[in-house]
């Protein structure tokens, strides 16, 4: 895999990011599912509103935010020195994300695309988790501001290129990965509020089409030679 291949599918996981807080804000209690900056200053109003409701979502969301986030590093792993573009452990944690994913669409489904009470939070805190996952497994590339999750300092590293008089080539990719959240968030926005049942395949064939993709070229990767003597 070249890393211009795995630039394509880490903004198809942005996607999923954007998608995924979308989902969560507009459908399971007005929490995010990645943004936890956003979530900790819900949290702080949630207290001065006395919102009940709002804490236990954004308080439950920060946590399973952060169970993701350990699974995902205990599975991918750490970045070392002689990593391939793309490790196999990514793939397999990522796999792991998408059976996550899968899960909470199934549920989804189950309760008629508009889930209330008790099965709201839990649906947003699987979602929390499967967005963890993928936050701390993207973080095994090794690449310094390579983050789906993390976009506020992906956004404020371009700002500082652009203002220091750099050319947009040289950011080009950040830009990439911000218009993939934002095509994420709108998408999935649009289907939660006019085609309810369809919102989870904006998570679903992303995340997808990225294990496919990287599946496909680990098995199409030349293999060393055995030796026979």
């Amino acid at each position: 895999m070249t890393d211009h291949v795995r630039q394509r599918l880490v903004v198809l996981l942005a996607i999923t990011s954007g998608a995924t807080d979308a989902i969560g804000f507009l459908a399971l209690g007005g929490a995010f599912t990645s943004v936890m900056t956003g979530n900790m200053v819900l949290l702080g109003l949630s207290a001065a509103q006395h919102d009940g409701t709002l804490a236990s979502h954004t308080a439950a969301a920060i946590v399973c935010f952060i169970v993701g986030c350990a699974i995902g590093a205990r599975i991918a792993g750490r970045p070392g020195d002689d990593n391939p573009v793309w490790p196999p452990a990514v793939t397999r944690a990522l796999a792991v994300e998408a059976v996550v994913l899968l899960a909470w669409a199934i549920a989804w489904w189950g309760s008629g695309s508009h889930p209330r009470g008790a099965l709201q939070l839990g649906l947003l805190v699987v979602n929390a988790i499967a967005v963890g996952i993928q936050s701390s497994t993207v973080q095994r590339f090794g690449v310094s501001g390579l983050s789906t999750t993390y976009l506020t300092g992906t956004l404020t590293t371009v700002v500082i290129h652009l203002a220091s008089g750099r050319p947009v080539r040289d950011v080009s990719r950040s830009i990439q990965i911000l218009a993939g959240l934002i095509g994420g968030a709108a998408l999935a926005g649009v289907l939660v509020l006019h085609a309810a049942p369809l919102a989870p395949l904006v998570q679903l064939v992303s995340v997808g089409i990225v294990l496919g993709c990287a599946l496909l070229i680990r098995d199409r990767a030349p293999r060393p030679a055995r030796n026979l003597d």
